[in-house]
């Protein structure tokens, strides 16, 4: 374990803005390229079978981890008992050794996170709850070719090659130079297919300082991006009416199946196609949410020098009212519909793209208080019960301001100033 924690302390590579390399003005950052895979048949089912064999070895190294003395939960014992079971459990064996151990090395990792309280303690992964992922740890073991302008070429362990689209120029061959280089990758299954994740590290110029003007960012529902310069960023519905139609269609199928089959069964072929459709449709809301976000914060992250976002406990907004039996909640569907609104934004993903791009073109993000942002007035700064009229409008009661303005842009524009104070000292980000 003491191991592990070295491990850690010495990984290069924690900053997502990149570390610099010396005293000059170079920079070396890693980052990940995502890119689909185009697997034969053979290819599929040995990537299916390595996927399960990846997650049966999480789970009985999870049920190990619970069973075993704590004087006796260490790296060499943990190593010892994933050779044994991979002798002893023949579809342990369909994972390549370096997968199994970097699955090792993902759950101590997982258990340092839980003790310094940045996660959860790890749990079991169920069948249908996770995503398959399958671990090539080494950068050298992935012998990446490019065929042509289109496509490229991989080699995976006990798959062999394949071709995935090429989308990005990836730093391969004697001309990418010693510090640009992919050091890995991760196979990954979602709804639409099988998909690459490359770990790629190359060496940039330290960027020179933004000179732009500084924003204020209020993430909401109604406005999802409303901006402290009196501007919005707005988007449509991620599913046109139709699909939003066909989705609830499906929903409502999947929910007939499933109570018409009895408990403890293997679910019929119909109803996993039923699901197969159901996430093909929110895979293709994911992406183009996705999409919209890398637009959006790369164009704020143009314009602006200084980004101040509000530090919003996300985790715990989108918790359910249900309550308990003997103090039940009130508006539980309306709270639900909340959440599922929230969650639809994903506002946390918004906030760590904006903060590397930002810091790509020499910017910064700076998170601030969330109390009062919405209720303090931008004009004088005094906070007047009854001001925010309603949900958009936002009208001070101080009868030497009487200021008004769109409550999201005014909570902005005190997110934009608090982001000052912030900077200045005069402002924990915390307090």
């Amino acid at each position: 374990m003491e191991h592990m924690r070295r491990g850690d302390v010495h990984r290069r590579y924690a900053d997502r803005s990149g570390q610099r390399v010396g005293k000059g003005e170079k920079l070396k950052r890693q980052r990940g390229h995502k890119a689909r895979l185009y697997l034969t048949p053979s290819q599929l089912a040995a990537a299916e079978d390595q996927g399960h064999a990846a997650r049966a070895m999480w789970n009985c190294l999870h049920s190990w981890w619970t069973m075993v003395p704590k004087g006796k939960r260490t790296l060499a014992a943990a190593d010892e008992a994933i050779r044994q079971g991979r002798k002893d459990l023949y579809f342990l064996g369909a994972l390549p050794a370096q997968a199994a151990q970097q699955v090792l090395k993902t759950y101590f990792r997982s258990w340092v996170n839980c003790w310094e309280g940045r996660a959860q303690a790890p749990a079991f992964k169920a069948r249908f709850r996770s995503r398959m992922a399958i671990d090539i740890p080494q950068g050298r073991d992935l012998q990446i070719v490019r065929l042509n302008r289109r496509w490229g070429r991989l080699w995976a362990p006990k798959i062999g090659h394949v071709h995935f689209r090429w989308t990005k120029d990836l730093p391969v061959g004697n001309r990418a130079g010693k510090l640009n280089k992919v050091t890995g990758a991760r196979l990954v299954r979602e709804a639409d297919g099988w998909h690459v994740v490359f770990r790629v590290q190359t060496e940039v110029v330290d960027p020179t300082p933004h000179t732009g003007p500084t924003v204020g960012i209020d993430r909401g529902i109604a406005k999802p991006l409303a901006l402290s310069d009196g501007t919005f960023r707005a988007h449509s519905p991620w599913l046109t009416p139709g699909e939003t139609k066909r989705l609830r269609r499906l929903e409502k199928a999947a929910a007939r199946k499933r109570h018409a089959g009895k408990k403890g069964e293997k679910t019929s072929g119909r109803l996993d196609r039923v699901y197969s459709q159901i996430g093909q449709l929110r895979a293709k809301a994911k992406r183009r949410a996705a999409d919209w976000q890398h637009k959006t914060t790369t164009g704020i992250a143009e314009t602006f020098s200084r980004a101040g976002v509000e530090d919003l406990a996300i985790t715990s907004m989108v918790k359910s009212a249900k309550g308990t039996m003997e103090a039940p909640g009130r508006n539980v569907r309306q709270k639900a519909g909340l959440n599922r609104s929230i969650t639809g934004e994903a506002w946390g993903r918004t906030v760590t793209l904006l903060e590397y791009k930002m810091a790509d073109r020499g910017g910064t993000v700076v998170r601030v208080p969330a109390p009062n942002t919405s209720r303090r007035c931008s004009a004088c700064g005094f906070i007047t019960p009854g001001s925010r009229e309603t949900q958009a409008k936002f009208a001070c009661k101080n009868p030497d301001c009487g200021f008004v303005d769109n409550a999201d842009t005014n909570a902005a524009r005190n997110i934009d100033h608090a982001a000052g104070l912030v900077v200045s000292g005069l402002l924990s980000p915390r307090q």
